[in-house]
């Protein structure tokens, strides 16, 4: 993974992280729900220190410390993700729980066995080779802690007419079936693998419950600037909002957990 395939630098034509990190509005499957889910999977109520990839605008790792008071490692290969992350960490009172690192989750900047649990939401479908990001996130997992997953995926492949659309928002999306393979032969202990539909309704509540207004309202102004100001983001953001609702429909997602083997 790479911050020149995924982030345009600037360039007229944004990509759809480009809109998520200019905007502060991110987003993953199944909101607080799922995230909560993928928590006690991996029993955070147990660990002290808490890896999370992927930290976009700071909500989990927020969430994380006000849930279970640990120390929490947050990295994003955005650097401006990392700055709306702060911003959030420093308003929400705790900052000082918090350290934030930019980093790429194929190329992790830590020793082996440094975390309790290590938690990943909605970044793996931008990387493509998952199995080495895994293997990272294993590697700087304490035997016995845990890694945990929440990752959309093609509920069977999209015809021919839509793998260009969906590539573009994720692209390095792979099959449900692609992803039970992988987990299966990650080598990891009390492999878990909870399968979800996507309800387009219900996602868009989640993301409103995610962000918050108080995150939300500033970002849709930001959208309306770019749209005014900014001719190459129109048709992007258009196409972003509204996915076409044949593409959706084949979307789902999964939570994944599994504990590092002791030896």
């Amino acid at each position: 993974m790479t911050d020149k395939v995924l982030y345009s630098s600037g360039g007229e034509i944004p990509t759809y992280l480009d809109i998520q990190a200019e905007t502060g509005i991110t987003k993953h499957m199944g909101g607080y729900n799922a995230t909560d889910a993928l928590y006690d999977l991996c029993h955070l109520e147990h660990a002290q220190r808490v890896l999370d990839v992927g930290c976009g605008i700071g909500v989990g790792p927020v969430y994380i410390t006000r849930r279970f008071g640990c120390q929490v490692v947050a990295v994003d290969i955005s650097a401006k993700m990392i700055s709306w992350s702060k911003k959030r960490a420093l308003r929400e009172g705790v900052a000082d729980l918090i350290n934030f690192r930019q980093a790429d989750v194929c190329e992790l900047p830590f020793n082996e066995n440094e975390f309790d649990a290590s938690i990943v939401e909605s970044v793996l479908a931008f990387v493509e080779n998952k199995n080495l990001a895994i293997q990272e996130l294993i590697r700087v997992t304490k035997p016995g802690g845990f890694i945990g997953l929440n990752e959309s995926y093609w509920l069977q492949e999209p015809p021919e007419r839509l793998i260009a659309y969906g590539h573009s928002i994720a692209p390095a999306i792979i099959t449900e079936a692609d992803w039970r393979a992988l987990w299966e032969n990650s080598g990891l202990e009390e492999a878990v693998f909870q399968q979800y539909r996507v309800d387009a309704r219900q996602e868009l509540r989640d993301r409103i419950k995610w962000i918050g207004w108080g995150s939300l309202l500033p970002g849709w102004g930001r959208i309306i600037k770019f749209l005014l100001t900014k001719p190459g983001w129109r048709n992007a953001v258009k196409e972003q909002l509204d996915p076409p609702a044949e593409l959706v429909e084949l979307l789902g997602y999964g939570l994944f957990a599994g504990r590092k083997p002791q030896n």
